[in-house]
């Protein structure tokens, strides 16, 4: 047992060693990472530098062109890690004109941060952009990729997708209610197609929800 125990402490000793050295280390060059990025992105060996990384992937970020800005984006997107840095890079493009770009964005930034400003940008594409597929994709990166919101910080998010079922564009109701049913599994019976009267019952139905949930809180 002895024995045992020593080869264990061995190890651990071993496995902290390498934490340090790899906390240690200097961050990558922004010429490592352009290696790292081309021709595609090796999204394991990125993850292996660990989050220190993020800063220079942010500082890259910002002095790319849209194609290589497009694939840090969805580098971004795959690690899933918190980062003020790269947060800032991708909402100067979240109403990019380039389509890829921007809908890479849309789904990234959820995953870069929780902050409110994310949120109400992806809600305001989600409600008020004129293109049908920009708020197609605002949504979804609404429902699916908010991955660092608190319960608190849903409250807004449900809020806004709740007001949305009241909207007067139709395209508007469906994906609120499609990422309301994303995120709670319910639907309320709401059918974003039925007219103004017949909607009412399943809105108040939503509203009340609403207000179930925030007073859990």
């Amino acid at each position: 047992m002895t024995r045992i125990s020593s080869v264990f402490a061995s190890s651990l000793i071993l496995i902290a060693s390498i934490a340090a050295a790899l906390a240690a280390a200097p961050p990558p060059s922004e010429s490592q990472l352009a290696v790292l990025l081309s021709p595609h992105p090796n999204i394991e060996a990125i993850r292996a530098l660990g989050p220190g990384v993020l800063p220079a992937l942010a500082g890259l970020y910002e002095r790319s062109d849209e194609t290589r800005r497009t694939t840090i984006a969805w580098t971004l997107y795959s690690l899933g890690w918190k980062s003020e840095e790269a947060k800032r890079a991708l909402m100067r493009d979240v109403r990019s004109s380039n389509a890829s770009l921007r809908l890479q964005v849309q789904v990234a930034l959820g995953r870069v941060s929780n902050d409110p400003e994310v949120v109400n940008e992806l809600l305001d594409n989600a409600q008020d952009e004129d293109n049908p597929q920009f708020r197609d994709k605002a949504a979804c990166a609404l429902a699916n990729d908010q991955i660092h919101l608190t319960d608190v910080q849903k409250v807004r998010l449900y809020e806004r997708l709740v007001d949305a079922l009241g909207d007067p564009n139709l395209q508007v109701r469906q994906i609120a209610l499609e990422a309301l049913r994303m995120l709670t599994g319910q639907t309320r019976s709401f059918d974003p197609a039925a007219s103004q009267e017949a909607r009412e019952p399943a809105l108040r139905e939503w509203q009340r929800w609403l207000e179930a949930y925030r007073s859990r809180l």
